[in-house]
């Protein structure tokens, strides 16, 4: 069985991680969480003031 060369499997490995981490990115930007639309209404009173 023929041996693999040591740059042969440093290519393998970073194809392995190019890979995993292509995985997590996709992953983790293709999950889309529920739009949240809270309408919160602004109460402004107006206070003069008279010195």
């Amino acid at each position: 069985m023929p041996q693999m060369a040591p740059l042969n499997w440093l290519l393998l490995f970073f194809m392995f991680v190019i890979v995993f981490l292509l995985y997590n990115v996709l992953n983790y930007f293709s999950f889309l969480y529920p739009v949240k639309q809270v309408t919160k209404k602004k109460s402004s009173s107006k206070i003069n003031w008279k010195w």
